[in-house]
């Protein structure tokens, strides 16, 4: 567990403030100058959607994905309570109708136990730095009151507008 929280921590700090890369649809909206250079998407046109028998079982699409891609994608499938509670900012919520940071990842969970997955989160580094962050900070002890308000806190200017998460 130790190895996962460190290469999760190594790969929110290579991604650290990249852009969303998705180079199908973008446009070169900017919120503010601390933010300039983040390009917003119509994900919900481009992304990949892949479903598999369940969370241990990686979509096709991350086939050819360095290790820690993967890594986070199953992360991420193992803290759905977590991510489930926290936004993001990279303009999905408007583009791709994601309501939380889970959803850059992993589209639905069927009842069987079977996994849609999304392809939206290998094209874009905000949403991998958030949800990375909001890992690591939960698996270091932090409560999910205290990484939403940080996120929310980090995240408010210079970005698009949060998904619509609910408060906490």
């Amino acid at each position: 567990m130790n190895k996962s929280i460190i290469l999760l921590g190594v790969l929110a700090t290579s991604i650290g403030l990249s852009a969303c890369s998705n180079n199908t649809t973008t446009s070169s909206a900017t919120n503010s100058s601390a933010h300039s250079g983040h390009e917003h998407h119509k994900a919900a046109v481009a992304d990949i959607r892949e479903e598999t028998k369940g969370v241990d079982v990686l979509p096709q699409f991350l086939k050819n994905q360095p290790k820690d891609m993967k890594l986070v994608y199953l992360s991420v499938a193992k803290n759905r309570e977590l991510l489930e509670k926290i936004p993001c900012y990279c303009g999905c919520g408007m583009e791709a109708n994601h309501k939380n940071s889970y959803d850059c990842f992993i589209f639905q969970n069927k009842q069987n136990g079977a996994v849609v997955w999304d392809d939206h989160g290998t094209k874009c580094g905000l949403c991998i730095e958030i949800a990375a962050k909001a890992m690591l900070d939960y698996n270091r002890g932090k409560s999910i009151k205290d990484i939403r308000k940080d996120i929310d806190e980090k995240y408010k200017e210079g970005y698009a507008q949060p998904t619509p998460t609910p408060s906490l």
